[in-house]
This record gives structure tokens, C-alpha cells and sequence, in this order.
């Protein structure tokens, strides 16, 4: 396959996994001020906080506060993150969170046991508790993700039956409990893909759920993100997590300092979209006014490119 989506959408993850990554706590106005610049510029999901441990992670102990401050507009989703059951509860009695059912699934033992504390096999076992639970409360099923689904800095290599083996799994429960195929996420967590495992994983999922929606996270960690999303519109993807001004990343897949590098850049990749012909129903312009809000609330200089050197909007002219 190779025919570019004519229309793609991005979910915006910079407010929660940009600023959770941040050794420091930053003041909520600000927060909220980045949230609001993003949604005006058309995103149609944007997730804003974790519910976990304020323990573990303090810069997140806010989000009921956040949720509860946000200035809604239409057309845009405002998500969260919760990893167990109380971040579940907290986030089900903030009414502003609009939630989204979701899985994650791991696929190498340290990951899994150092992120749950548990065995892959015992997370699967998790996960389809967590369906159960979203059918019982009405919520759709929307997103599965697979981390570490290229590699695993922790865990070495991982096969594509690795990947297909979920995908096997979740095709049967879906099945048995007649609810549809979520979208399915592949996650570079690490930084481990390239264009042809791009193409290739993509494809050994589209041949086992050809209806299914495919979505990417991807991380930047090693200077490939542009061309893994360019390789994924190639095969139709039209589904990408990303973060203005390339924050966010993973604590585990840096460098021996623990720097690691963010989430591929979103307007970055809207700008590569935008000029390839392919439309994301967003205002270039205005996402980037939000970017460059990022960078002055974090207070040093961000890895996107875009908001540094600019369209070539004026260029044209």
C-alpha cells in the first residue's frame, strides 16, 4: 500500500506527558493557557493531566484542579491518563474529563515489570478486566496501545508476532463481547523504529484486522520520527499521538544522564501534512503560537523545528 490518507488527525499529549516529564511543577494558569491556545488552534483531542500518585509523580497532582478550571471548546476532546483503578475514580468524578476507553499491552518482561510491577502475561490478564469494566459503565472501547512495539531498550528486540499475538488476542475478546475493534496503537516508546519496521508491522496488523483504524505514538528519541510518520502515510495511517514543540519522551530511553528526547513534534508533522496535500483541520498559525507559549513556560529552547524557523507561508507571498 502506498496512498496518503487525505485527511489526518492528530491527538495532542503535550500538556500531560510534556509537563510530567518535567523535573519541576508548573503553575496551573499556565497550564491551562497552553491547553486552551492548543484547542484553539482545531486539535480535536488533547490530553491535559495524568491520575496517578501524587507521590510519583507531584507535577500531576493538580489535575482534579485542572479539569475542574478548564474553559471547554467545542469540537475538542479533553483527556486524561490513569494507570489503575483510584486514577480511573478520581478521573470519573471530574465531570470536564471526557473519557476514553483504553488498554495497554506490553511485550517484554522489564518493561512491563518495571512500569506495572507485574508479568506481560498478568497485564493481559489486567487489561481484559479493564474491558469488562468500560463495557459495564457504557464507555466505548476506543484505543489499544502496544508499547515497546518496535524495541525495548530494557527488554532487547521485538518480533512482529510479539505485536500480532495482541492483536490475535484482542480480535477474539472483541469478539466474544461483540464490541468493535478498537483503534490500534503502535508505540515506538523507545526509539526503536524505522521506515521499513514501519511498514512492515503496520502491515502484519492490517492483514489480521484489515477494518481496524491503526494509530502511532512515536517518539523522536533518535532523529526518525519525521521519517516514520512519512513511511506510516504511505500505508494510510491517518492516527497520530504527538506533542507541540516535541515534548514529552520516555525516562527510559535517553541517554546514561536519564535525558530522553520527546514525542514527535506536532506541528512538525502538521506542517510535513499540510505541505504533502493532506489536510489536518488545523491552523498552522495558531499551533504555532502555542508552541512557542510552550517554550516559554518550560524556559529554555524546545525541539521543534517549525517554531523556530517558520512556515513558508510569507516566502510564497
Amino acid at each position: 500500500m502506498n496512498s496518503l490518507p487525505r485527511r489526518v488527525e492528530f491527538h495532542e499529549e503535550g500538556p500531560r506527558e510534556g509537563f510530567q516529564m518535567e523535573k519541576k511543577t508548573y503553575p496551573l494558569a499556565d497550564r491551562l493557557a497552553l491547553i486552551d491556545a492548543l484547542a484553539e488552534s482545531g486539535l480535536k483531542q488533547v490530553q491535559c493531566a495524568s491520575f496517578v500518585s501524587p507521590r510519583a509523580v507531584p507535577q500531576m497532582a493538580d489535575a482534579p484542579e485542572l479539569f475542574a478550571r478548564l474553559r471547554k471548546r467545542p469540537g475538542t476532546r479533553y483527556t486524561a491518563l490513569w494507570l489503575n483503578e483510584s486514577g480511573f475514580e478520581r478521573a470519573r468524578a471530574c465531570e470536564q474529563v471526557d473519557l476514553d476507553g483504553k488498554i495497554v499491552f506490553y511485550v517484554t518482561e522489564p518493561f512491563s515489570q518495571r512500569n506495572n510491577n507485574c508479568s506481560v502475561a498478568e497485564n493481559r490478564k489486567r487489561q481484559l478486566a479493564w474491558i469488562d469494566r468500560y463495557i459495564a459503565l457504557g464507555i466505548p472501547l476506543e484505543q489499544a496501545y502496544v508499547v515497546t512495539a518496535f524495541g525495548c531498550n530494557l527488554g532487547g528486540p521485538v518480533p512482529v508476532t510479539a505485536v500480532t499475538d495482541v492483536v490475535r488476542w484482542l480480535a477474539d475478546v472483541c469478539a466474544d463481547r461483540h464490541i468493535p475493534f478498537p483503534a490500534f496503537y503502535l508505540a515506538d516508546t523507545m526509539g526503536w523504529a524505522n521506515p521499513k519496521e514501519m511498514q512492515s508491522r503496520i502491515g502484519a496488523v492490517r492483514q489480521l484486522v484489515p477494518e481496524a483504524r491503526i494509530g502511532l505514538h512515536l517518539h523522536d528519541t533518535r532523529g526518525l520520527g519525521g521519517a516514520n510518520v512519512l513511511a506510516a502515510l504511505q500505508m494510510g495511517v491517518d492516527l497520530f499521538d504527538s506533542s507541540v514543540a516535541g515534548l514529552g519522551g520516555c525516562p527510559f530511553a535517553g541517554h546514561k544522564d536519564g535525558s530522553a528526547s520527546g514525542n514527535i513534534c506536532t506541528e512538525d508533522m502538521v506542517f510535513m501534512c499540510e505541505e504533502m496535500g493532506i489536510n489536518t483541520g488545523i491552523d498552522l498559525e495558531k499551533l504555532l503560537e502555542a508552541s512557542r507559549l510552550a517554550e516559554r513556560i518550560i524556559g529554555r529552547p524546545l525541539n521543534g523545528h517549525l517554531m523556530h524557523s517558520g512556515t513558508l507561508a510569507a516566502l510564497r507571498a
